[in-house]
Order: structure tokens, then C-alpha cells, then sequence
């Protein structure tokens, strides 16, 4: 009976046409794709309303997203060395992203504090400063969820866990991460050309 219902279980996910926890990222990715357009459709409406402050986008943020493209190249080498059984390169790569998400999160924090040099804050008489933070706060938030998945996978790599048998953990782990690199070129590019 036990074998005939995981027999059947088995059946439905190769019916389904994709492993349950990889539909549930992407659900999840899904469901950020959905906050972050209706944050930059709000952006849009509320500056065409008018009382718009202008700002320069601070120049560190072309660092980070020099930053975050290395690293999604690093995840995806990463990747790469777990379907060749690359122990150890697995887990550099992993280590090499993990370390420029921190560096990433560090540049935002240093393009906030040019924001706050050129007098733009989180306030509501501001709304294009605010925007700006909230936009890249939201981001900043989620690549540290990245991270700390980041660091779990980091401790399959160093468990012997991830290999070319098994590697679900570290795909799922790079689809986000290279979701969340994309999502940053996108927030970029909205703020250079909307600011």
C-alpha cells in the first residue's frame, strides 16, 4: 500500500512536469515579480502627480550591480562545478557569492548614506527619495534571504551533500539568486531612466 501511494506520488510530480519545491520557488518568485511591478507602476502614477523631488542616483550603485553580476556568475560556476562533482570548487563558488551579496548589501547601504548627503529622505513630503528606499530596501531584504539560503547550501557543499545525484538544493539556490540579480539590472535601469 506504502509503495503504491509513493509510487503514485512519484507518477504525479512527473506528470506535474516539475519537482514540488522548485514550483514553490517559483510561486514564491512569482508573488516578488508581482510587489516589485506594482511598487515601480506606483513610482510612475505618483511622480506624473507632481511634487517630485530630483536626485542624483548615487554612483556606487553602478558598483553594486558590477557586484551583483559577478556574483551570479559565481553562483553559476557553482552550479557548474556540482554537476562535475567539483567538491571543491562547489563550495568556492559558493563562498565567492556569499561574499559579493555582502558586498552588495554594503553598497546600498553607502548609496542610502549619498542619498541622505544630498538631503533625501524617507519621508512623505518626499515621495521620490522614498520610493528610492523602499525600492531598494524591499531588494536589499530579499538578496539577505539569498544569502542565508546561501549559507545553508554552503553547509550541504561542505557536508559532501551536493553532487551531480543530488543536486536540488543548489539549483533551486542559483535560480534565486540569479532571479534576484536580474531583478537588480531591472530596479537599476527604472531608476536611472526615472529618477
Amino acid at each position: 500500500m506504502a509503495t503504491t501511494i509513493a509510487s503514485n506520488n512519484v507518477g504525479n510530480n512527473k506528470m506535474m512536469g516539475m519537482q514540488p519545491l522548485k514550483f514553490s520557488l517559483w510561486l514564491f518568485i512569482v508573488s516578488i515579480l508581482m510587489i516589485f511591478a506594482s511598487m515601480t507602476s506606483a513610482f510612475i502614477v505618483r511622480k506624473g502627480e507632481g511634487n517630485w523631488i530630483i536626485y542624483n542616483i548615487p554612483t556606487v550603485l553602478w558598483v553594486s550591480t558590477i557586484v551583483i553580476v559577478l556574483s551570479s556568475a559565481s553562483m553559476h560556476w557553482a552550479l557548474l562545478s556540482a554537476k562535475k562533482d567539483d567538491k571543491k570548487n562547489i563550495n568556492l563558488g559558493l563562498i565567492v557569492t556569499i561574499i559579493l551579496g555582502c558586498v552588495f548589501t554594503i553598497t546600498q547601504y553607502l548609496a542610502w548614506n549619498d542619498l541622505v548627503a544630498q538631503k533625501v529622505f524617507f519621508a512623505f513630503a518626499n515621495p521620490g527619495g522614498s520610493f528610492f528606499y523602499v525600492l531598494t530596501g524591499l531588494h536589499a531584504f530579499h538578496l539577505i534571504s539569498g544569502i542565508v539560503y546561501l549559507l545553508f547550501t554552503l553547509y550541504s557543499g561542505l557536508n559532501n551533500k551536493i553532487s551531480s545525484k543530488n543536486l536540488l538544493q543548489i539549483e533551486m539556490c542559483s535560480t534565486y539568486w540569479h532571479f534576484l540579480d536580474a531583478l537588480w539590472v531591472y530596479l537599476f535601469v527604472f531608476l536611472l531612466i526615472n529618477h
